[in-house]
């Protein structure tokens, strides 16, 4: 008898608190029921939860709540079959903007692409994506109008317009998320001659939270080779150098987002002979494409950001064709069953590192420029009462 009744006692223990509150209290109930709505909300797609809003005004107001933003980004992040993720790719014709779902480029062989929205509504003006972070992208069009564009929402914040006193020999663009201010930053590193022999760089920084531009001073090692820099654990990366001759140094300059700061990551102790160096980003890691000229290209990874002996060498993809000028992408993508999305020249190819082949995605316009994004609800916005609107 005594036995039955702590076993009965036991199965009271464990009942969740919130279906005991529910049988003592109303409020508690409604509390419950709202937790199980969050839960089911913060698991739509966006286009799902733009519909929602118009349901009734309380689920409105919570679609919209900061929390819940960022909640429903970090499930759509961890989402591991990618059913909150996209490809986006400009194509050569009309340099229209294109997207699909990531999953379906993975493991299928071809895709349905569907045409997005353009923020300057001008389609036959080119368009550049710079990066993308937490469903955000940017985006410049005719090399100086720049967006910070959600595609998922289609909202989209055109920044304030800068006129350079002369015309700069190249304009290099990096965009990042610095994760203890909440602030969506992007940088302009804008090169221009001072004589014939000499040149000069100035860098600016738009703040999203702050809503303006302001100057840092010259980029610290000559010039950039990335027209776009590269965004991993809250900082971004060029390849640079100071020479220019047939003995150039390749270095790696990072700019701390919070800090301002610049910095030097060091590389890895790539394979001996003849080869060219793409620098890029995949998952949580800065990585550089190491290729061999025609033979193979080697993935390395920092599996630990700023400690060199961390860095790894993932895989090694052997050229099988005479690519005929044509060479591989840092990977756009790669799965935990070891897949690897890439560009291959204008084409898209999936690499499976475990039996060695590949396959090309069909159906797919002619490739300028890809990157991949999660849909999320994050405004691409300031916040209420500052920076500037259009």
């Amino acid at each position: 008898m005594a036995l039955e009744e702590d076993e009965e006692d036991h199965h009271q223990q464990q009942k969740p608190n919130g279906i005991e509150a529910s049988q003592s209290s109303p409020e508690s109930a409604l509390t419950l029921l709202t937790e199980i709505v969050i839960e089911i909300l913060s698991r739509l797609p966006v286009d799902s939860l733009l519909r929602c809003r118009s349901v009734c005004k309380s689920w409105c107001s919570l679609i919209s709540d900061p929390y819940f933003v960022k909640s429903h980004l970090s499930l759509s992040t961890r989402n591991i079959p990618y059913g909150q993720h996209r490809l986006i790719f400009s194509t050569r014709r009309k340099m229209n903007l294109k997207a699909c779902h990531l999953y379906d480029a993975m493991y299928d062989k071809s895709v349905n692409a569907f045409k997005l929205y353009n923020p300057l509504k001008r389609p036959l003006d080119p368009v550049w994506l710079v990066g993308s972070c937490n469903g955000l992208l940017c985006v410049v069009i005719e090399e100086d109008t720049v967006f910070i564009w959600n595609p998922s929402t289609r909202k989209s914040n055109r920044l304030p317009y800068y006129e350079h006193n002369v015309r700069p020999l190249s304009v290099n663009y990096g965009f990042g998320y610095e994760e203890s201010t909440d602030d969506y930053k992007v940088v302009e590193i804008c090169c221009v001659f001072k004589d014939r022999f000499r040149y000069k760089t100035f860098v600016r920084v738009y703040s999203l939270r702050n809503g303006s531009w302001k100057s840092i001073g010259s980029f610290p090692h000559g010039m950039p080779f990335d027209y776009f820099g590269k965004f991993s654990n809250g900082a971004l990366h060029w390849a640079a150098s100071k020479d220019f001759g047939l003995s150039y140094s390749w270095t790696i300059i990072s700019l701390d987002l919070l800090k301002e700061t610049y910095g030097e990551v060091l590389q890895p102790v790539y394979d001996v002979g003849d080869k060219d160096l793409t620098l890029g980003s995949l998952r949580e890691w800065l990585c550089v494409l190491c290729n061999y000229r025609e033979v193979r290209v080697d993935l390395w990874v920092m599996k630990v950001y700023g400690v060199r002996d961390s860095w790894t060498k993932l895989v090694s993809i052997p050229y099988l064709t005479d690519p005929e000028g044509d060479r591989f992408s840092v990977p756009l993508c790669v799965s935990n069953d070891g897949k690897f999305l890439l560009e291959f020249g204008s084409k898209l190819i999936v690499y499976d590192s475990k039996n060695g082949s590949f396959s090309e995605i069909r159906n797919f316009d002619e490739c300028v420029q890809a990157s991949t994004f999660v849909e999320s609800l994050v405004s691409p916005m300031p916040p209420a009462g500052l920076g500037d609107r259009f």
